[in-house]
C-alpha cells in the first residue's frame, strides 16, 4: 500500500511529465505551514533554473493541469512557485478505510525481509543492573521490535561481560570467607555441588568487596588474576564456581529485566567468544592485517578520507591477554557461522564509538564480514538528574534500576489516588504498568544520542508528552468503544466516511502519516519518531474527541464513522506502544468518562 505522499507524488509526477519537466520536480512534503496548507511540493521553484521560465508559470502549469482532479480539496498556485495542496475528505476517510483492513495498517517494507542481531542490555554478570543499563535495554528493545515489525528476522543478544578479571575477583573472595568449600580443597575428588554457595544478594556483596580489596592488597590482587587466568584455561573447580555465578546472575538479570518488559532472544556473552580468537588472531597475522607494534598485535584502521588520526585496534595485549575488542570480534565470528546476520546493530553509551569503529574496520579488513557489511553503531547519550550531572542516589551512588521503578511507580500511585477511591490492589497494579510506561516513554521520547534530564514530576505526569498522557489516551478510546458495544453497536464493518469538520480532519491526517513514520524509525534506529508520532495522534484525538458529541451523535451512520475512525486510532496507538514495549492497563482508573462519552 502506498502512502498518501507517494499517491500525491504520483499524480504530481505524470503533470509535470506530460507538461515537459523531469517528474523528479513533483516531490511532495507535509506540509511545514499547516496554516496554508496540508501538502506541498516546491519543485516549480527548482525546475525554474533548469527550464529557464519564471518558477509561478510552472506552478501555474502545473495547477491548471489538476484543478479537476477529485485527490483534491484545494491545489493553488501560490508566488512565486510554491504549489499548496489539500486532500479531498472522502478520499482520506477511503484511504483510512482501506489502512484499517491492511495488515501492518499499509506499511510495506521496501527492503526486504533480512536477519538482523540487536546487541543491547550489556549487563555484567554478579552486579545488580542500575540506572546506566536502562537506556540501552529499553532503546535497544525497541529497535528489536522496530527490525521485527517491518519483517526482518530479528535476534536480541544481551552480550553478558562474563569472563574478565571480576569472575578471579568473586572467586578469591569467596575463598577467603567460605574456605571449606571443596572447590577450595584440591584433593576433592567427587563432583562439585550443584546449589550455588552463595545467593544473589551475598553474590552483588561480594564483587564490591573484593573489588575494593584488590586496590589496597597487592597479595589478593595478584591471587585474582591467577583465578582468572586458570578459568580461562579450563581449571574444573573454578569453571564449577564460575557456573554458579552465572546461572545466579542470569535468574536474577532476567527477573529484571522481565520488568522492564525486556526479553532476549540470546543470552550469549564474553566467554562464548573465547574458543575463536586464537585462530581469529593469527589468521589476522598469517593474512598481513595484523602487525606487532610496541609488543601489542594490531590492526590499523586508518582510511582515506579520515578527517582525523585513528589509533589501531589493540587485538592482543603484549602479555598475550584479549581484549574488549578481540572479544566483539571473536563474537562476530562466532554469529557469522551461526546466524549469517545482513545487519548488525550495536546499542552502547555514544562514548564508546571509537571503539565501534575499530571493530567493524576490522571485521570488514580481516574479512570476517564482508566489505559492505551493514554495521551500525546507536550510540546514547547520559540520564542526568536534575544537576545535569549522571543521575545519582541522594548520597551520591549509583542507583539500582529496581529502586528507579520504585521511585516512579510510587509517584503515579499517588497521582491515581489523589484524584480518586479506590482499591489500593488495583491503584498499585495499575501504577506498576503506568510507571514502567511513564519511565520509558520519558526516556524513548529523547532522540537517543542526547542527553535527558530524569524528572520524576513530569515523567509521571498525565499531561504533556509522557507515558501516562498516552496511556490516559487510549484508555479513553476504550472507554468509549466498550459504551458503544454495552449500548448495542457494533465494531465490525464499520466504515469511515469524510470529515466534517477540522478536528475530524486533523486527526484524520495525523494517522495517515504512520506509514512514513515507521520507515523512519526503522531505517534511522529512532524509537523517539514513533514517540513524536503517537503524541500527535493523542493529541489530534483529544481535539476530536472534545469538539464532537461521539456517544450521543444523533445520526447514527455519523456515529459509526465516529467510531470506526476512534477504533483505528486505537488500534494504531496500541501498535505504536508495543514497538516501545510499552503496555496500556485495561483499568479505567486512569480515566473518568465526561458529558463527551454520554
Amino acid at each position: 500500500m502506498k502512502t498518501i505522499i507517494e499517491l500525491i507524488t504520483d499524480e504530481l509526477k505524470s503533470v509535470f511529465t506530460e507538461c515537459g519537466y523531469d517528474e523528479s520536480y513533483a516531490r511532495v512534503t507535509v506540509s511545514n505551514r499547516p496554516d496554508l496548507c496540508e501538502f506541498q511540493c516546491n519543485g516549480a521553484m527548482a525546475a525554474a533554473k533548469a527550464y529557464k521560465k519564471a518558477p509561478f508559470m510552472i506552478a501555474d502549469e502545473i495547477v491548471a493541469k489538476l484543478a479537476d482532479n477529485k485527490m483534491f480539496s484545494k491545489i493553488e498556485s501560490v508566488k512565486p512557485g510554491f504549489i499548496n495542496i489539500n486532500i479531498c475528505e472522502d478520499y482520506l476517510a477511503g484511504y483510512l478505510n482501506e489502512m484499517s483492513e491492511t495488515e501492518k495498517f499499509g506499511y510495506v517494507n521496501s527492503e526486504g525481509n533480512k536477519t538482523v542481531i540487536v546487541d543491547y542490555g550489556g549487563a555484567n554478570a554478579a552486579k545488580p543492573l542500575h540506572v546506566g543499563h536502562l537506556r540501552s535495554a529499553v532503546i535497544g528493545e525497541s529497535v528489536k521490535r522496530i527490525n521485527t515489525f517491518v519483517g526482518n528476522k530479528t535476534i536480541g543478544d544481551v552480550h553478558l561481560g562474563d569472563w574478565g578479571l571480576q569472575m578471579g575477583l568473586i572467586i578469591e573472595e569467596l575463598r577467603d570467607r567460605k574456605p571449606e568449600l571443596p572447590y577450595f580443597d584440591d584433593s576433592f575428588t567427587g563432583e562439585y555441588p550443584e546449589e550455588a554457595p552463595f545467593t544473589i544478594s551475598e553474590l552483588e556483596e561480594i564483587y564490591p568487596a573484593a573489588s575494593a580489596k584488590s586496590k589496597v592488597d597487592e597479595a589478593f590482587a595478584g591471587r585474582a588474576h591467577e583465578a582468572t587466568l586458570k578459568l580461562q584455561s579450563g581449571d574444573k573447580a573454578c569453571r564449577a564456581i564460575w557456573h554458579h555465578i552465572m546461572n545466579v546472575s542470569k535468574a536474577d538479570l532476567k527477573k529484571n529485566y522481565d520488568n522492564l518488559n525486556v526479553h532476549f532472544d540470546l543470552w550469549k556473552g564474553e566467554s562464548d567468544a573465547q574458543p575463536y580468537i586464537d585462530d581469529m588472531v593469527n589468521k589476522m597475522i598469517d593474512d598481513g592485517i595484523a602487525h606487532e607494534s610496541q609488543g601489542a598485535t594490531v590492526v590499523d584502521i586508518q582510511q582515506q578520507g579520515d578527517t582525523k588520526e585513528l589509533p589501531p585496534c589493540i587485538v592482543r595485549k603484549s602479555d598475550g591477554a584479549a581484549l574488549y575488542a578481540t572479544s566483539d570480534l571473536a563474537t562476530i565470528v562466532e554469529r557469522e557461522k551461526l546466524y549469517k546476520p545482513d545487519t548488525y546493530i550495536y546499542l552502547a553509551d555514544k562514548r564508546q564509538e571509537l571503539h565501534f569503529t575499530q571493530v567493524f574496520r576490522t571485521a570488514k579488513k580481516a574479512g570476517i564480514v564482508a566489505p559492505d557489511a551493514d554495521m551500525r553503531f546507536v550510540g546514547f547519550g547520559t540520564m542526568n538528574g536534575q544537576d545535569g550531572k549522571p543521575f545519582k542516589t541522594r548520597s551520591g551512588g549509583v542507583m539500582r534500576l529496581e529502586h528507579l521503578i520504585a521511585d516512579i511507580d510510587e509517584a503515579v500511585y499517588e497521582k491515581i489516588m489523589s484524584n480518586r477511591t479506590v482499591e489500593e490492589s488495583e491503584a498499585r497494579d495499575t501504577a506498576k504498568i503506568v510507571g514502567l510506561a511513564a519511565l520509558k516513554y520519558g526516556d524513548l521520547s529523547n532522540q537517543a544520542s542526547k542527553d535527558y534530564v530524569f524528572d520524576i514530576d513530569r515523567f509521571s505526569s498525565f499531561e504533556g508528552n509522557t507515558g501516562p498522557y498516552i496511556l490516559y489516551t487510549i484508555v479513553r478510546i476504550k472507554s468509549i468503544l466498550n459504551k458503544y458495544k454495552e449500548n448495542g453497536g457494533s465494531l465490525e464493518n464499520l466504515k469511515i466516511m469524510g470529515a466534517k469538520e477540522e478536528s475530524e480532519k486533523n486527526l484524520s491526517l495525523s494517522l495517515i502519516k504512520f506509514a512514513d513514520m515507521i520507515d523512519g524509525a526503522y531505517k534511522d534506529n529512532a524509537p523517539h519518531k514513533i514517540c513524536q508520532f503517537i503524541y500527535e495522534v493523542s493529541n489530534a484525538f483529544n481535539g476530536f474527541y472534545h469538539n464532537n458529541k461521539i456517544l450521543s451523535e444523533p445520526d447514527e451512520v455519523k456515529k459509526a464513522s465516529y467510531i470506526a475512525l476512534i477504533s483505528l486510532t486505537k488500534s494504531i496507538l496500541e501498535q505504536c506502544i508495543d514497538l516501545l514495549a510499552i503496555e496500556c492497563p485495561d483499568s479505567c482508573l486512569l480515566y473518568t468518562s465526561d458529558a463527551a462519552d454520554e
